[in-house]
């Protein structure tokens, strides 16, 4: 592991987010009314349909997410400026720490009848998730979602095409290994929900809290 990488941003701990990434996308799917509530285009796009429409009511549905995301990110920026740098513990430690918190809760809102609060809370869990963990190695990164992932790593993989770089090439299967956990978390997210409905959530606190562990170590002479 290169010597400048913070913890926080290496290839095990972005992998972990990823797992949990497609988990709770998974979840709100299968558990939560079939929506996606990681990824808020298709809620602004279902925003702009209704009100074009004048369904009102249904494009405040829609817009309860995405004011949760930018609470979410609000929330990560204040976070960071107020502890970063602390000695005892990281600012990111915090934010996986909140994270397993609101999905702690979001396990026990009855389903069906909360599936709306439920989905603002995992979307608010998004937002402090993509805004805290930007970078994988030095490199731009999502946990929570994929086409910018998907994008970069095909980009890397031309230019290991074009001109033979071999970090290109290195980069390119980091972003597809990425990738590649995303699906593995969705699809274990899937056979959880099946087990455990809207409990399953509680699984996925798990992998918070290893990255959190993980986050425990520190890399030789890497800085916070």
């Amino acid at each position: 592991m290169d010597k400048q990488v913070q913890m926080s941003e290496t290839f095990r701990i972005g992998a972990l987010l990823a797992v949990v990434g497609g988990w709770l996308d998974a979840y709100t799917y299968v558990c939560r009314g079939h929506v996606f509530a990681n990824a808020q285009t298709g809620n602004m796009v279902l925003l702009g349909i209704n009100l074009a429409q004048g369904n009102l009511r249904g494009a405040l549905y829609y817009l309860t997410p995405v004011i949760a995301f930018f609470l979410g990110i609000i929330v990560a920026e204040m976070t960071r400026l107020k502890f970063r740098g602390g000695a005892a513990i990281h600012w990111r430690q915090l934010i996986l720490a909140l994270e397993t918190l609101v999905l702690a809760a979001v396990a026990f809102f009855p389903q069906g009848k909360a599936d709306m609060e439920a989905n603002v809370l995992v979307s608010f869990v998004s937002s402090l998730q993509v805004d805290s963990f930007r970078k994988m190695n030095g490199n731009n990164f999502v946990t929570t979602m994929c086409t910018g992932n998907l994008r970069s790593a095909t980009e890397q993989l031309c230019s290991f095409r074009i001109t033979g770089d071999r970090g290109a090439l290195r980069r390119s299967l980091q972003y597809y290994g990425i990738l590649a956990f995303f699906i593995a978390g969705a699809a274990a997210g899937v056979l959880a929900a099946d087990a455990f409905s809207a409990y399953s959530v509680l699984l996925a606190c798990i992998g918070l809290a290893a990255a959190f562990l993980l986050m425990l170590e520190k890399p030789p002479a890497a800085g916070r």
